[in-house]
């Protein structure tokens, strides 16, 4: 008797305290039912999820996908329903990830002549002065909050000190920056949202006071930078300089929180990946941390969607048409599992070679703060696996919460124990 073809399992529930916890299993049944996927966001605006690595690569490079929420969408973007919760209010909307060609090219050139690869090279030794200041701090104790007693200050201190905030205001800014961590849970909306656009607020109107000192009494530090920066006479406007340093400091520092964060966490439930990693820096090596850290990156990122896009003409995106004005969302931790592009996607392997990852992004887009962002990951993970060598989870998986909300992953907490610096052996 012949049988009917078998019925595709039903689509997963997104946006819960389970999918939060593990997404990779719901972002596999999308790339193999619906790869390109319409659903309705916890706040309540619909959108196209974009799981395939092919179709992912294509979204990210196509400039019909326009990064400007204020020409294309409607009512979500006047209620706040998309982007950074109060940067319209605070008038911090023109950053490189709010605009489009030509405005982008210009202000993307502008910048760049300020964030360059040599001043992130020189920051080097006080990355590392910072990073050796937390561990101190809890070094001795035998126990640790890894998030808000490292990968959470670690970042925050750094981005201040390039910018150029004095040291007195950096206690500030962290309580800031902590008002931006605390997300909703999943699937309830857009309620404590509020909490993050009065961080912003109180983030716009010092950076206003402080790019206005700054423009009388010049110095070394990135701020000064942007406010020289200029091209065949263009500068930035006071508007633009702020905005600049806001999405710096914004999305420069929560990526690496959770770079750090879920990178230590990945090499926590994968002791035999971790050993690798500790024999190579026991050793004096570096060539394993630095693909580690790109393996990391594409395993369980910092980044699970990229930023807002909306279309400024019909899309056909794998097999789905989308309409103008649609809003798309590039999954990059659904992409960076993908089988069709990665071998064995599951695996955590920090030998992998051919990791071509989206975790950054793609294009004109790609995230200029990547170099910083590995600086800090890969001493922050060497020097922790260093001097705290027989570090240990001291939580079940199932007892971490993640942090719910769109576009950023990252853990609550990770709680750590550890033999106190000074009675361990060093790693044999």
């Amino acid at each position: 008797m012949h049988k009917p073809p078998a019925a595709a399992p039903a689509a997963p529930e997104l946006f819960t305290w389970e999918f939060a916890a593990d997404p990779y299993p719901a972002y596999a049944w999308l790339r193999t039912h619906s790869p390109v996927h319409r659903t309705t966001l916890p706040s309540g605006v619909d959108a196209w999820l974009v799981t395939r690595y092919a179709d992912a690569r294509q979204a990210l490079a196509d400039a019909r996908l326009s990064k400007n929420p204020s020409n294309h969408s409607t009512q979500a973007h006047r209620s706040g329903r998309v982007g950074i919760p109060g940067e319209r209010s605070a008038d911090l909307m023109t950053h490189l990830l709010n605009i489009d060609p030509p405005d982008h090219t210009r202000l993307r050139r502008l910048v760049s002549k300020a964030f360059t690869p040599r001043r992130v090279a020189s920051f080097e030794p006080r990355v590392r002065e910072i990073t050796d200041r937390l561990i101190d701090s809890f070094a001795s104790g035998g126990e640790a909050d890894l998030i808000h007693e490292f990968a959470f200050p670690l970042p925050i201190y750094a981005i201040c000190d390039l910018l150029g905030v004095p040291a007195e205001d950096q206690d500030d800014f962290r309580d800031w920056a902590g008002m931006m961590l605390r997300h909703e849970k999943p699937g309830q909306g857009a309620g404590p949202r509020g909490g993050v656009a009065r961080s912003v607020k109180k983030i716009r109107t010092y950076l206003a006071e402080l790019i206005h000192r700054k423009r009388a009494d010049l110095g070394d530090d990135l701020i000064s930078d942007l406010i020289r920066a200029s091209d065949h006479g263009e500068h930035l406007t006071e508007n633009e300089a702020a905005a600049m340093a806001f999405i710096l400091l914004f999305a420069g520092f929560e990526t690496t929180v959770n770079l750090i964060g879920n990178g230590l966490y990945a090499l926590l439930t994968h002791p035999e990946q971790r050993a690798q990693l500790q024999a190579s820096l026991h050793r004096g090596e570096t060539g394993l941390l630095a693909t580690a850290v790109e393996e990391l990156l594409r395993y369980d990122g910092p980044v699970e969607l990229a930023t807002w896009r909306f279309a400024t003409s019909p899309i056909t995106l794998g097999g789905q048409d989308i309409a103008v004005g649609d809003p798309v969302l590039v999954v990059l931790a659904a992409a960076d599992r993908d089988p069709a592009r990665f071998d064995q996607p599951d695996l955590l392997d920090l030998t992998r070679r051919d990791n071509p990852h989206l975790g950054f992004g793609l294009g004109i887009h790609y995230c200029i703060g990547a170099p910083l962002a590995r600086l800090e990951a890969q001493y922050a993970l060497a020097a922790l696996l260093c001097r705290l060598p027989d570090l240990q989870l001291a939580a079940t998986p199932a007892d971490l919460r993640w942090r719910g909300g769109l576009i950023m992953r990252g853990l609550r907490q990770l709680p750590v124990s550890f033999t106190p610096e000074g009675q361990s052996d060093d790693v044999q």
